[in-house]
């Protein structure tokens, strides 16, 4: 197994874990549910469901946002509007662990599963 190929899984399980800590939080705010399992496996479906449809020349990035949305309404309870909330929370929390974590030990991770971070 080439290196390159290890450092590459490892960041991508780094930034799942980051990506599905900032929906747990989330999660946990808005919807009132604490399995951060749950919240790696949504993460994981939002960015498939993210690239599956981003590349749509024009409106893709709404439509991918609209998908990642309905992905969190999809897995936890609460109608449209819980999940955009959910999807805010879990941007800000994202962004500021990744800033917590960039910081501390000087890394470029990104939070895999929560667009824009």
């Amino acid at each position: 197994m080439p290196i390159p190929f290890v450092g590459s899984l490892v960041a991508f399980v780094v930034a799942l874990l980051v990506g599905g800590f900032a929906i747990y939080v989330s999660a946990r705010t808005v919807a009132d549910v604490d399995d951060y399992g749950r919240a790696v496996v949504t993460a994981l479906l939002g960015a498939l469901g993210w690239a599956v449809v981003s590349w749509i020349p024009l409106i893709g990035p709404i439509v991918a946002l609209i998908v990642w949305i309905g992905v969190l309404k999809w897995r936890y309870p609460g109608g449209w509007g819980a999940a955009a909330v959910m999807g805010l929370v879990a941007w800000v929390a994202a962004l500021l662990i990744l800033f917590v974590v960039n910081v501390a030990f000087g890394v470029g991770i990104g939070a895999f599963g929560v667009p824009g971070a």
